[in-house]
């Protein structure tokens, strides 16, 4: 076996970035918030497609997103103040540090959680059922994650434990515990992680397009998948985390476990009482000016000189054409 010392380790290793912040000018560029930009700005797109397909308007998850993506951001950071306080807070710490989330710190299932309550209370107020959105939204949501694992590297944190294997990840002494400061390589799980959670975005939207899946199943499918892999995953991190031994575990293995089980309660329980999928994704009817963002005409836009018997006629179209969209999924890769 090759020595983690070894000149050919180092030479086939994957590479950290020496810097994770360009500035322009006053103004700092940070690799980490470009990832999580990046995988905000996939996940609207793919779940806007999807949620179209499902019989959505378009332009609604882009909406959406401004109570999503704040709440998120906010659950993610608070999640991880609240299992990492020594960090933060007591002597000699600055607990204005907490806010800094550029230096990295959000926490997956805060902003999962708290994300799905932004998403929760903008469908309300659109008249969207939460079930069928939430469906329409949970792939994309694997490939924001699988955008923001890549900023773990650009800040060369959250990594494994030393390896010798090919791929094996450079750390800058700076960055590596006080432990292994003579351990040039460790595995790379940021990289697990993203080639994980693409394929089960692939394996996901595969199952939805296959079995028509509906009433929170691709959720709870979402959650059994990135669960799967967090709880193995979980267990080759190193990172010095407060609850790093709760029962043997630590505190993110357990999550791990319990939303697991939880989730695959949902799905069974979903599938026994609620067969297919919805085929009405509102709970109450579309605005007319919420009707028109979709491409349907608006039928006050119509000539003053149609008869009474044709407007009733175009009416009952318009009325057929909503129905239908509402009810009907569209062929869509992502879909």
């Amino acid at each position: 076996m090759l020595s983690l010392q070894s000149p050919l380790v180092t030479l086939m290793s994957i590479p950290s970035p020496s810097d994770g912040v360009w500035n322009l000018g006053p103004v700092p560029i940070r690799g980490y918030a470009l990832c999580i930009i990046l995988g905000i700005v996939l996940a609207i797109w793919i779940g806007e497609r999807r949620w179209v397909a499902r019989g959505g308007v378009a332009g609604e998850v882009s909406d959406l997103a401004i109570w999503a993506v704040p709440f998120g951001l906010v659950g993610g950071r608070l999640y991880h103040v609240a299992t990492d306080w020594e960090l933060y807070f007591g002597e000699g710490k600055n607990p204005v540090t907490a806010l800094y989330v550029w230096r990295g710190g959000l926490g997956i299932w805060g902003a999962i959680a708290l994300g799905a309550v932004g998403v929760a209370i903008g469908a309300h107020l659109r008249g969207i059922k939460l079930l069928p959105l939430l469906d329409a939204l949970a792939p994309g949501v694997l490939v924001a994650q699988a955008m923001g694992r890549w900023g773990n590297w650009f800040n060369q944190e959250l990594y494994g434990r030393p390896t010798d294997l090919p791929w094996g990840l450079e750390i800058d002494v700076d960055h590596r515990p006080s432990q292994y400061l003579d351990v040039p390589t460790f595995h790379p799980t940021f990289l697990y992680e993203c080639l994980w959670v693409l394929a089960a975005f692939a394996l996901l939207v595969w199952l939805d397009r296959r079995f028509q899946l509906g009433h929170g199943r691709v959720v709870a499918l979402y959650v059994m998948f990135y669960t799967a892999g967090r709880g193995w995953i979980e267990n080759l991190r190193i990172d010095d985390v407060q609850l790093d031994d709760v029962l043997g575990l630590r505190l993110n293995v357990w999550t791990s476990i319990v939303l697991f089980v939880l989730a695959a309660a949902w799905f069974v329980w979903s599938a026994r009482r609620h067969p297919g999928r919805e085929q009405v994704v509102r709970t109450r009817p579309l605005e007319d000016d919420d009707a028109t963002t979709d491409g349907t005409p608006d039928e006050s836009s119509d000539d003053a000189g149609h008869d009474a018997s044709h407007d009733s006629t175009d009416d009952t179209r318009s009325s057929g054409s909503t129905a239908s969209t509402q009810g009907r999924s569209t062929a869509d890769p992502t879909a």
